[in-house]
């Protein structure tokens, strides 16, 4: 018989302790609603009663489909009832069906940090799942520091666990809150506690401050435990949580475990994660396993030609069952079959024998050299490859553009520097002229670049700069160096692109960068020329 594991992801809480990273309740409903539409189990909201944004989310949470919303708190407090315990009463309160109350486990921390008896300790994790039983709610026990409680009293930490499932908890979640216990200890620790508890009443929670947090997951459900905590692309303090971007699609296409997600939902894997990045204003891993944008990207000519006759040698899985794709990359290392891969990647249909292909393959061979890099800026890539195959409309010349910086005091006597762009283009033989400021050379270019480009502005009304990567690629001409600029850009689709511009001015190689990114945006729209 198949076996169930259930999700369980902790974004919207775990995840919102890392560092500068500050949700807002707009944003924790469409975390929500995502998590919701891929087809977690449960998705934890907050701690109801902790802080404003939290409660209201709670007061005006969103309608779920699927998961069990989840409001987290803690235990009730030594020397009080858990019916008389505020913090436990704003958590119990909270419009959600189920709670995960976080309780000790370890003795050092019962001992040092709460300074009561361990008898004590034990009522209160037993005391507050009872009563969230006898409210209708789906309790869990989040047993903090399990692991390093197990390691200095088994016998204790596991009297904790104990107690919460004796109470009516339906999960006793063994946490590894530092982050530090091992694959190998995590299995041999969980196969100890089935011998009390059934593996179907517990949890995995694993931090990843050993890079093993999700090593630890896996781990502990081959051991038996049936739900496993986690957060989108690992968000959470320190070095965050388990992964669940990571975890989802190995559960389910590398395990014999079933899971709550159907393969039609595994295929909105790669948005999910790419929607939180986009909401933390963040660039998204390219190297991140399943989704980052170089999971499937294959550079040299050999790998090349082999995956283009069964992508099983050197791809894991095919890229679509999680919503992301294969990337040819094309550099100076690139044969023709790269450069016929990408091609076709890009949609661009040409023969192998076709007269301009060997100038294709010189020409980013020598653009290169100049310091180019076509692999991580596939538009400007396919950019050069229909411009040089006659295929690029000319929707725009740019007649000029300048850049000003001045730094001066303003009116309230502070010394602010002040940075203004202006360029003048030619569409449909209008000449157009933008003016704008920003908060830098490059910031004011941006914006005067899309100002306005008079029937093509429409089409370009979604489109923003979401990255913006400096290197200098001869350092030893000091200030004269030639510099490469890489810009990534996103639109509503969520579809993501990046360009590229090389010049011995900063300024110089992020208009062409800019340029090629605007240029992309219209050709991808199909806009007339």
């Amino acid at each position: 018989m198949v076996e169930r594991v259930y999700l369980f992801d902790t974004t919207l809480r775990d995840g919102a302790q890392t560092q500068g990273v500050d949700f807002s309740v707009a944003e924790k409903t469409e975390i929500a609603h995502a998590l919701d539409a891929l087809g977690v189990d449960y998705v934890e909201g907050g701690w109801p009663g902790a802080n404003p944004t939290d409660d209201g989310f709670f007061a005006s949470q969103p309608q779920l489909a699927r998961a069990t919303f989840t409001a987290f708190g803690m235990t009730r407090r030594p020397g009080r009832s858990a019916e008389n315990d505020p913090g436990l009463s704003a958590v119990l309160g909270a419009a959600a069906p189920a709670v995960c109350l976080v309780g000790k486990a370890w003795d050092f921390h019962v001992d040092v940090a709460l300074e009561i008896g361990r008898d004590e300790n034990i009522a209160m994790i037993a005391d507050s799942m009872a009563l969230a039983v006898q409210r209708g709610k789906e309790p869990m026990y989040d047993a903090e520091h399990f692991f390093d409680g197990w390691k200095s009293d088994p016998g204790f930490a596991l009297a904790c666990v104990e107690a919460a499932i004796d109470a009516g908890a339906r999960w006793a979640v063994l946490c590894d809150t530092n982050g530090g216990t091992l694959p190998s200890e995590i299995a041999r620790i969980v196969e100890a506690v089935q011998k009390s508890v059934p593996g179907a009443r517990l949890g995995i929670h694993a931090h990843n401050d050993t890079g093993n947090a999700v090593a630890n997951s896996l781990a502990a459900v081959e051991a038996g435990v049936r739900q496993v905590q986690g957060t989108l692309n690992g968000l959470g303090e320190r070095c965050g949580n388990a992964n669940l971007v990571s975890l989802i699609p190995t559960l389910k296409l590398k395990t014999g475990f079933e899971t709550g997600i159907g393969d039609l939902d595994l295929t909105h894997l790669t948005r999910a994660s790419r929607l939180l990045d986009e909401l933390l204003n963040r660039a998204p891993d390219r190297h991140a396993p399943y989704v980052g944008a170089s999971a499937f990207a294959h550079k040299g000519g050999l790998h090349v030609s082999a995956v283009m006759k069964d992508p099983r040698t050197y791809e894991h899985i095919e890229p679509e069952r999680v919503g992301n794709r294969r990337h040819i990359v094309v550099s100076d290392q690139s044969g023709r079959a790269n450069v016929l891969a990408r091609l076709a990647e890009a949609g661009i249909v040409v023969e192998a024998d076709h007269p301009r292909l060997p100038r294709l393959v010189e020409e980013v061979k020598i653009q290169e050299f100049e310091g180019y890099a076509y692999d991580g800026a596939e538009a400007s890539f396919e950019l050069l490859a229909r411009r040089t195959l006659g295929t690029v409309p000319e929707y725009f010349e740019v007649e000029s553009f300048r850049v000003t910086v001045e730094r001066r005091h303003n009116a309230l006597g502070k010394l602010i520097t002040i940075s203004e762009a202006t360029v003048k283009v030619v569409v449909d033989g209008q000449r157009l002229l933008s003016v704008a400021e920003g908060n830098g050379p490059v910031d004011a270019l941006n914006a005067a670049l899309g100002k306005d480009l008079g029937k093509y502005s429409d089409y370009l009304a979604d489109w923003r700069l979401v990255d913006y990567k400096v290197r200098i690629i001869s350092p030893q001409a000091g200030t004269g160096a030639v510099t490469r600029v890489v810009i990534e850009s996103i639109d509503d689709s969520g579809i993501a692109w990046s360009t590229v511009g090389v010049s011995t001015n900063i300024i110089d190689a992020s208009f062409q960068a800019l340029s090629d990114a605007l240029i992309y945006k219209l050709l991808r729209e199909n806009a007339p020329a």
